[in-house]
């Protein structure tokens, strides 16, 4: 005969009155980590956005008025197994993320104070002064307007921590934006000829060298596809356009023109991409990898590589002229769009994807 133990229900709501599998553990034990013990990125992170094929089992509590699930797989016209597999190679959450932010404005707030002080704007060479106004004023609007487009984002993805990975990208994007804004309001005052602050979204709007970008970004902002949107920023935009005129023109022809304050600023964005970059890269392999549906994501990204690396192709040249602006021409475009021509080469090859043929070089 079985020996059979009397169920005693507990009559109270209070920590450690009942005790079951587990809850003598200090670690959470209802997901399998992705290593040999759980991080508290994974901890804090994983499964804080239910799934009914995991945790849910009742289904979704709430849906809206047509019918439509709290959140759907057929968000994306990419495929998985397991959405849950996915973690950011960061193990950014909240607290890191609000941590690293206020390095990163630290950082850039006493280089500038410090630039000021010393009034190394007075400095600047005039040609390089309109080159920030113009130019620099109207790159401002690309990094917000792909803020704005991530930010979307991120409310479709299927996991926390897809969200997550995506929303902390919105957030770098947003910052670089504003410490753009500040910096070149705070330096104008400096600048003894006197300074535009405003004449960037002019040149954003109006002028024909940013009206392919422009058309770039405002395309991806109105993107129906959360992970598309999340493609055309990072596999992209950013390698083709963002890093292009960030790090191939501003941080090499900065110091020629006296300007040893905007690189520090920019450098910034350049850490934040790193990030952000090795996060896509890790939840798009893992998708062209899918033992099921890896043919139809790979085919897939293939069509978005193609449709936006267009567009991002005549953005880029036609940013060219730029090049040529400053009165020391220590920095040459060709060079530049070779080098982003490389760099998307070499994440397409690691995903195994082909370039369209506008970027043959």
């Amino acid at each position: 005969m079985t020996e059979t133990t009397d169920y005693v229900p507990v009559n109270s709501g209070a920590a450690g009155a009942a005790k079951f599998s587990g809850s003598d553990s200090r670690k959470f034990n209802y997901y399998a980590p992705k290593g040999r013990k759980a991080s508290h990125y994974e901890d804090m992170t994983l499964d804080v956005q239910p799934d009914p094929k995991r945790h849910l089992l009742q289904g979704w509590i709430l849906s809206f008025p047509d019918g439509e699930t709290t959140y759907s797989e057929n968000w994306t016209a990419a495929k998985s197994s397991d959405w849950h597999i996915f973690r950011a190679v960061d193990e950014e959450w909240e607290r890191t993320h609000y941590k690293r932010q206020s390095t990163i404005e630290g950082m850039i707030a006493q280089a500038v104070e410090n630039g000021r002080r010393s009034g190394a704007a007075t400095r600047f060479n005039s040609a390089w002064v309109k080159i920030l106004e113009r130019h620099v004023g109207a790159y401002k609007h690309a990094e917000f307007g792909l803020s704005l487009a991530l930010t979307q984002a991120q409310r479709y993805g299927y996991t926390q921590m897809i969200n997550s990975a995506i929303l902390t990208n919105a957030s770098y994007k947003i910052r670089f934006a504003q410490d753009l804004t500040l910096y070149l309001a705070d330096i104008g005052l400096d600048i003894p000829s006197g300074f535009d602050a405003e004449i960037g979204k002019t040149h954003w709007m109006e002028d024909p060298m940013w009206q392919p970008t422009r058309r770039l970004v405002e395309t991806i902002n109105g993107l129906q596809d959360y992970l598309e949107t999340y493609f055309a920023t990072n596999l992209v935009f950013e390698p083709l356009v963002g890093e292009l005129f960030r790090s191939g023109f501003i941080m090499q022809a900065a110091a020629s023109q006296n300007d040893f304050i905007t690189p520090t600023v920019v450098s910034s964005a350049e850490g934040d991409y790193q990030r952000n970059l090795a996060n896509t890269m890790e939840l798009i392999n893992m998708l062209v990898k899918d033992p099921v549906h890896g043919v139809h994501n790979q085919g897939l990204f293939n069509s978005w590589l193609h449709k936006h690396g267009d567009m991002a192709v005549e953005a880029a040249k036609q940013l060219q002229p730029i090049w040529s602006l400053p009165t020391a021409k220590v920095a040459q475009f060709p060079e530049a769009y070779a080098s982003a021509i490389t760099r998307i080469r070499g994440i397409a090859d690691q995903l195994g994807l082909t370039l369209p043929a506008s970027m043959a070089v």
